[in-house]
């Protein structure tokens, strides 16, 4: 005899006292590979939807799971696929749920050749995409976190002055004098470079609002630009050569975190591709014990 197994959800009912609508109701931390920019992304994901009927016990979890493992065979996701995710988790939450929504987060890995030997390695990106259907209206914002240096130029400022002041007391002494290959060995001395500015690895969190009219993620696209506005993202697999192309790069684009955010803005304002931004920079100072940061927004 083949009994049907029960339905707790369906056969219980609340006590008017506990009847209340909730916001999101689902399951977080979801193990799923997806492909974004063509590129595999081991992703956890948090899935929601809206409880909008007070009397409900709960939402059906095992629905939303089913059709999110659809999206590890897409070959190359984007904001349609994942509009029509939510669509169908309010389908198959009819009467329940106004409301959806779905994060992926994950690391997308991109190769970066060095900056002039033929060496190259793989760089880590964290990006969040967060996507809702909330009145039946789409919203995506994507945020992704990148790595670059920053050299203090108050710090330069004050190494230049103290070799400026070195140079003076060599001359003064007689230690050199003004003979060319005379100058170019004491540059080369430890006397000479007595003081170099203070550098350390920084980080933009990035928040765009993605336009709706867009249907691929931009996620390298935005990377690349923000990278091209701060001039000195991290490196990889390096030579000496390399390593002296970077400091000249240092050198040449000393940045508070003010600077930083400001390149930035200047990169995303008003890009065609995004509704607004939120940035925040973090500077993690190797001259004192905490971080010097700067944050802005353009419409959020």
């Amino acid at each position: 005899m083949n009994l049907a197994l029960p339905d707790i959800s369906a056969e219980s009912t609340l006590p008017k006292a506990y009847s209340h609508c909730l916001d999101w109701v689902g399951m977080e931390k979801i193990a799923l590979p997806v492909r974004i920019e063509n590129t595999l992304c081991q992703s956890q994901i948090n899935a929601y939807v809206s409880l909008d009927d007070p009397l409900a016990k709960g939402i059906h979890m095992s629905r939303l799971y089913t059709r999110l493992l659809e999206l590890s065979s897409i070959k190359n996701l984007n904001l349609i696929d994942l509009q029509s995710l939510l669509q169908d988790f309010l389908e198959s939450h009819r009467d329940l749920s106004k409301h959806a929504k779905i994060e992926i987060h994950s690391e997308l890995y991109i190769e970066r050749p060095a900056l002039i030997s033929k060496l190259s390695g793989w760089k880590s990106y964290p990006f969040v995409l967060s996507c809702q259907l909330l009145d039946g209206q789409f919203l995506a914002e994507l945020k992704v976190e990148i790595p670059y240096s920053s050299t203090c130029p108050c710090s330069a400022a004050l190494a230049r002055n103290i070799i400026q002041q070195r140079f003076e007391s060599a001359l003064n002494n007689q230690d050199i004098r003004l003979d060319q290959q005379e100058i170019l060995d004491w540059l080369s001395s430890t006397d000479a470079i007595a003081a170099t500015p203070h550098s350390q690895r920084s980080f933009a969190i990035l928040n765009f609002r993605l336009d709706q009219n867009i249907q691929h993620i931009p996620l390298i696209l935005f990377i690349n630009q923000a990278e091209q506005a701060l001039m000195t993202p991290v490196q990889t697999a390096v030579k000496r050569i390399d390593e002296q192309a970077f400091a000249i790069a240092n050198g040449q684009n000393l940045m508070f975190c003010e600077d930083a955010l400001r390149r930035l803005y200047g990169t995303f304002l008003n890009h065609k591709s995004i509704r607004g931004f939120n940035f925040k920079v973090i500077h993690a100072e190797s001259l004192h014990a905490h971080d010097a940061v700067a944050q802005g927004s353009w419409q959020w």
